[in-house]
């Protein structure tokens, strides 16, 4: 027994769960795992997040700031911060991603995501506490790995301080549209894969979330674009536009001139911070399966970067990645 799994089984012990049987959960693209702890007719969900590379203290206080604005988030049965261990309510296997896949209702899921986003944005109030802002600094820290990362992949060599200077120089001129669009809480990862479907709960409560530790104050188009750009999937320009209208009628302060400029930036930026997370992990972590998705990412930039609010960076990425570059470069394939 290694000392990790010693310190799991005394957590266990600790919560009444110290004779339950455990089961891997899928990962995701984190140093997290998870498993599923059984114990008789119950069950519940094990965090393994092992400090100094992760910290579950962002994740607890977001979890229940969202279970008091009345959203199902998983309940937290047990926790030890310091150790990196918490015990959570089980919430199933019906991930959207799984339930979409079995034919399940797109519109009807993709509105009650966007009804619980409404929800959510009409009653969070920042009051400061731990959530940290989603600010031009970490913006441009985000953008530069495709710099870092996608860029030496592509053109064999490190980005010159030239090319730097007019990367950071375009989106500096770009990102203040961001702020078009009022700020709220964001989950970051508002996606398929961390969204449940909870059937038997009626109705915001039915979106279970998920994944939610990396959460900011951001535009409230933020988590829109998570859910409606996913990297992960495709979705129907008709239905994004139909969510879009559907959210902006619940807030008819917001003038959607303002919203479609942050919505457009948000999402190049969030596309480019993807494109070069995916290289990374590739080339850090071997983990090769995220590639396949970087066409999908190349697109919704392209989509993104027509709107006026980018000029600068379109203009930037059309000398220096022209569209028929924007493609998985040979050297992430090897």
């Amino acid at each position: 027994m290694t000392p990790r799994d010693g310190a799991i089984a005394r957590f266990l012990a600790r919560a009444g769960w110290g004779d339950a049987a455990r089961a891997p959960l899928a990962g995701d693209a984190s140093f997290r795992r998870y498993d599923r702890v059984r114990l008789g007719r119950r069950s519940a969900v094990l965090m393994d997040a092992p400090p100094p590379l992760n910290d579950v203290r962002p994740f607890l206080a977001v979890d229940r700031l969202l279970r008091a604005h009345g959203l199902s988030a998983p309940e937290i049965l047990a926790e030890d911060a310091e150790a990196g261990l918490v015990l959570l309510e089980d919430l199933g296997d019906a991930t959207y991603g799984r339930v979409l896949a079995e034919g399940g209702d797109e519109a009807a899921l993709y509105r009650l995501a966007v009804d619980a986003l409404i929800h959510l944005h009409g009653r969070f109030r920042p009051n400061g506490g731990p959530l940290s802002a989603f600010d031009e600094a970490r913006a441009l820290r985000e953008v530069e790995l495709l710099l870092d990362w996608l860029w030496p992949a592509m053109m064999g060599a490190a980005a010159s301080d030239g090319v730097r200077a007019a990367y950071r120089e375009a989106w500096r001129a770009a990102l203040p549209a961001r702020e078009s669009a009022p700020s709220c809480l964001a989950l970051f990862d508002f996606h398929i894969d961390n969204l449940m479907w909870l059937k038997g709960r009626p109705g915001i409560k039915a979106c279970g979330l998920l994944d939610f530790q990396d959460a900011v104050l951001a535009p409230v188009t933020f988590d829109l674009v998570s859910l409606l750009e996913d990297a992960r999937r495709d979705v129907p320009a008709a239905l994004a536009e139909q969510l879009i209208g559907h959210y902006l009628a619940a807030f008819p302060e917001i003038r959607e001139e303002d919203f479609r400029a942050s919505y457009c930036v948000i999402g190049a930026q969030r596309s480019t911070r993807i494109l070069g997370t995916f290289a990374r992990l590739k080339l850090r972590d071997s983990k090769p399966g995220y590639l396949a998705h970087i066409p999908r990412v190349w697109r919704w930039l392209g989509q993104d970067l027509a709107h006026p609010a980018l000029a600068p960076v379109r203009a930037w990425f059309d000398r220096h990645i022209p569209p028929e570059r924007r493609t998985v470069p040979e050297a992430l394939r090897a």
